[in-house]
């Protein structure tokens, strides 16, 4: 893939890089006041970028070195086939080969009171290997609907960045942001992003996330499934998205499990 300005906004903190991230993309520690510019345009594995993002903050170096083991251990777990695009010195680098492989990502919110402790969670299915589990975007002073936005758009961000031959199936059990993203946005848009009866409640995040979706809907598809109805995907974000609110995830994580009858077995709200 290439990196885009919305990729650098993805993986900075706090306009900056830590160690591995550097490490990553050939770039001297700490990195200079021009990095962004240097890395941009600049292709990159699919499976760096994911390492990228799932290293986004100010982590101390021996958290860094986790992330990336329990990323790799990932891959061993779901026995991803993967294929060398490219060799960079002194970098071991993996894609996954998604030929004739359908991802699907449910996303899911939830919130202690509302407004309350928000939080969002994904389960990422690649065929019938065991789903990559992330949590992230904690907000304290949210809503059950930010929540649930805030992981639609993670989803589509994901979709995104997904390289796959088969149309991405994203699953949300919010009927709310999906009509707000697919539907309403229309007419909301063309209106100057207004509507009759009062203000649209979480316009901005709203608008970034219909943009997101008219960029990728005709590589997307986005249904919708009725919540805490025993539908293990489904179910897993929804433990991710509690997850997040406990351990005030803010950047997405990814969560390491053996079984998933033990993360289904977490508390849901």
């Amino acid at each position: 893939m290439q990196i885009t300005e919305e990729f650098i906004e993805l993986i900075a903190h706090e306009q900056t890089l830590n160690k591995e991230q550097c490490k990553i993309l050939n770039l001297s520690y700490p990195p200079s006041f021009t990095w962004d510019k240097e890395i941009l345009d600049k292709e990159i594995l699919k499976n760096d970028a994911n390492r990228l993002m799932l290293l986004k903050g100010k982590l101390a170096i021996k958290a860094q070195e986790q992330i990336l083991k329990n990323y790799n251990m990932v891959l061993k777990f779901n026995n991803i086939k993967t294929k060398d695009i490219e060799k960079k010195p002194e970098t071991t680098s993996q894609d996954i080969n998604d030929d004739e492989e359908h991802i699907r990502i449910y996303c899911d919110g939830a919130c202690s009171g509302n407004p309350g402790l928000a939080g969002s969670g994904l389960a990422i299915y690649s065929n019938h290997k065991n789903p990559v589990l992330l949590h992230g975007d904690f907000v304290e002073n949210g809503t059950n609907n930010i929540a649930e936005l805030n992981a639609l758009y993670q989803a589509l961000i994901i979709a995104k960045q997904t390289s796959s031959e088969n149309i991405i199936t994203i699953f949300s059990d919010s009927k709310y942001s999906i009509d707000c993203i697919t539907t309403w946005a229309y007419g909301w848009k063309a209106k100057g992003w207004t509507k009759k009866g009062g203000e649209i409640k979480n316009l901005e995040l709203i608008k970034k996330t219909h943009e997101l979706y008219e960029r990728i809907k005709d590589l997307i598809e986005i249904k919708h499934v009725k919540g805490h109805a025993g539908i293990e995907g489904n179910e897993l974000a929804d433990r991710m998205a509690v997850t997040a609110i406990k351990e005030k995830t803010i950047n997405y994580e990814m969560y390491s499990y053996d079984k998933k009858e033990d993360v289904l077995s977490l508390t849901s709200y």
